[in-house]
């Protein structure tokens, strides 16, 4: 149930969605009271449910996680989330050429390695670094980098530096996102091993 209670927004949305039905039912269509009110705690209940937070994990197995790793992917997960948003936020704000666009592929890219992480608890440990201090970094510096820009006359080589990091950055999250599907790629060995092997094999005996 914890989900209900993550945050509140569901249960205003379903209060005010309740309110404005309950007079419409009784005043206009001219409904009995109790039976506007009954439709209304069922709209106002179904809301609630409909709308509340996904949390997180949820629908994901997590048979094969221990409690301490998936308290952890939770607690770095909750903190990266609201990161994400930050710096979506702010690559709309950014108004040099190319720039905006790069911070983009940042928040697109950390939402990505997200949720391989919450597909899959385990992989946290490849990317945590990346996840508890790139991406906090990654987000101050563009935040940074957007009041540089509303300077009338913003330090040249300030501005050239920052742009500098922030494709360091790209690179890096980048080399992150590749990471973390690393461990997929194992299977693929093996795949590649006992096809060519079997190949040798059978076109040995027919030559």
């Amino acid at each position: 149930m914890s989900g209900f209670f993550a945050d509140d927004r569901n249960w205003i949305a379903a209060g005010l969605a309740a309110a404005l039905l309950i007079p419409l039912l009784v005043f206009v269509v001219g409904l009995p009271f109790a039976v506007g009110a009954g439709a209304g705690v069922i709209v106002f209940a179904g809301l609630v449910f409909l709308l509340a937070p996904r949390r997180l994990f949820e629908g994901v197995d997590v048979s094969k996680v221990t409690r301490g790793r998936l308290d952890l992917a939770r607690k770095v997960l909750s903190d990266a989330t609201p990161l994400v948003d930050r710096l979506k936020i702010t690559a709309g704000k950014i108004e040099t050429t190319g720039m905006g666009g790069r911070v983009d592929r940042l928040a697109g890219t950390a939402r990505a390695i997200i949720a391989g992480v919450e597909a899959d608890p385990n992989r946290l440990a490849s990317v945590q670094r990346f996840l508890t201090y790139y991406l906090p970094q990654a987000v101050e510096l563009a935040e940074n980098y957007a009041v540089l820009e509303r300077q009338r006359s913003p330090d040249p080589a300030r501005k050239t530096e920052a742009e500098e990091l922030i494709g360091k950055l790209d690179e890096a999250f980048s080399h992150y996102a590749d990471t973390l599907l690393e461990s997929d790629l194992a299977d693929l060995d093996v795949q590649l091993r006992l096809l060519q092997s079997s190949l040798r094999e059978d076109l040995g005996q027919h030559k």
